[in-house]
């Protein structure tokens, strides 16, 4: 059985893998979440890569009430395989992938936006605007630093 920080980071993982299917962030995190389980064999990889694949189509041919089904089975088949790869490893090799695990889930968040209930964390700037008698609206939960927008480029015209 493993440590609950290594369940969490297995959960995180599974969580991760669902989030980005069909977004823009799923190729690079298809991509090193397929490397990571792959642990150096290209073959292993391959497989892996299929497997996301496969995840992509069963979230994308979900609808209605079904689509949550398929997402909560997805999240816990992914938990599942992260928790199963970390547990047949030995404690050095455990702690060396979980470090991995960690720093790939980090680079993800911080990549780029991340789309989940209720919400999306965006690494970088997001601009939300209304024109045209439209409305925009937003909601923060943390910190916010809001500063004057840089002044225009002057004309060289002579």
């Amino acid at each position: 059985m493993l440590p609950e920080a290594l369940t969490v980071l297995a959960t995180a993982g599974g969580t991760a893998v669902v989030q980005a299917a069909g977004t823009d962030a799923w190729d690079g995190l298809r991509r090193r979440v397929a490397v990571w389980f792959g642990r150096g064999d290209a073959e292993r990889e391959s497989g892996e890569l299929a497997r996301l694949d496969q995840t992509a189509s069963a979230l994308d041919a979900g609808d209605g009430g079904s689509a949550e089904r398929i997402r909560i089975r997805q999240e816990a088949l992914w938990q599942a395989r992260f928790e199963g790869l970390l547990e047949g490893l030995t404690q050095d090799e455990r702690d060396r992938a979980a470090a991995e695990l960690q720093s790939l889930l980090d680079a993800h968040r911080s990549s780029g936006t991340v789309v989940g209930d209720g919400g999306l964390v965006v690494g970088g700037d997001l601009n939300v605007s209304a024109d045209n008698h439209s409305v925009a609206g937003g909601v923060v939960n943390g910190g916010v630093h809001l500063s004057s927008p840089p002044p225009p480029p002057v004309s060289s015209q002579g």
